[in-house]
Order: C-alpha cells, then structure tokens, then sequence
C-alpha cells in the first residue's frame, strides 16, 4: 500500500517541482538603472543619492518600482498595507559594486538570494540607516567588520526594522547633495 501511495504522490510531486521551476523563470530580469528612475515613495532621480537601491516587480506591471533604499524596498514588502502581488525585489549587490557612492546599475541580485547586514553604521541616500545587501557571505563579513551589523537572510528581516520611524541623518544628505 506504501509503495502504491507513493507511486501515485511521485508524479504530483515531479510536477510541482517543475511548476516551481517555471515560476522561477517566468520572473521578470532586473532592470539597468538609468537617469530615468525615480522613487517610488519620494519621486527623486535615484541616481542623485548613495547606497544600494531596490526594485520590485508587480505582476500586471511593465516596469519596476524603484527605491532608493534598500530599506524602502523592504519596507514596501513587507507592509500590511501592500496589496500587489509582488513578483521580486531585486537589490544592488554591494560586494560587486565600485563604492557605496556608486552602487552601481547592473549589479542586481534578487533579494531572496541575498545575505543582508542590518543594523550597521551604513547611511542610505534618503539618510535613514541602510540594510547593506551583498551576494557574497564573505563580503557580507567583511563589510561588518569596518561598519557593524549583523547578517541576515530577507525572511529573518523583522518588519518594525523597515517600517519603524527613523532619525535622519541630514548631514550625510548634505554632503550627497
């Protein structure tokens, strides 16, 4: 009875792994950021601040939404109030970017995929404190160990991080400006 049970629940099983495959690459490519972008929460040229940026993918939707912050993305995730149906976040990988001034515009990685470091003295461009995205667990560990932090995966991220009130830092916008 065992093995019947089994032979049967095989194929449904091969099919939902080939399912979750094709989810996988049906999702959008992240896309290049150019002068074009603006934010989605502050309508700014994302190119005029530091620091890694994000962009979420809505299904029903040709272009991303943009974030000039990591944090933002997240925020956007993880809000109750969101109700689209997110499709990805993709976040700049900053172990592959030139600096933190120049995150850069290809270097995406999707965010489920990412090792974060939270909690770290890094200022994002908006000038609220930044959760540094990176593809790399050594980079991650790295970058603790000049700026602080703790590694964390997307899931492990607790939302009051992201969608708690924040003290800006106006005179690291100063000097982005």
């Amino acid at each position: 009875m065992k093995i019947r049970l089994a032979a049967l629940l095989l194929p449904l099983a091969l099919a939902a792994a080939c399912d979750g495959e094709q989810a996988v690459a049906n999702l959008p490519e992240a896309i290049a950021l150019t002068e074009d972008a603006a934010g989605h929460y502050c309508q700014m040229i994302i190119l005029e601040h530091q620091g890694p940026k994000a962009q979420v993918h809505l299904a029903g939707f040709p272009a991303p939404l943009w974030f000039s912050q990591v944090r933002d993305g997240i925020a956007y995730l993880k809000s109750p109030e969101q109700s689209a149906e997110i499709l990805v976040l993709y976040v700049n990988d900053m172990g592959e970017a030139q600096s933190w001034s120049e995150p850069g515009a290809e270097n995406w990685i999707s965010a489920a995929d990412a090792f974060f470091v939270v909690g770290s003295d890094a200022i994002g461009g908006m000038g609220a404190p930044e959760i540094a995205p990176f593809g790399s667990k050594l980079k991650a560990e790295q970058f603790i160990a000049e700026h602080g932090g703790e590694i964390m995966l997307l899931n492990e991220i607790p939302a009051e991080i992201v969608l708690s009130p924040v003290e800006f830092n106006t005179a690291e916008l100063e000097t982005t400006e």
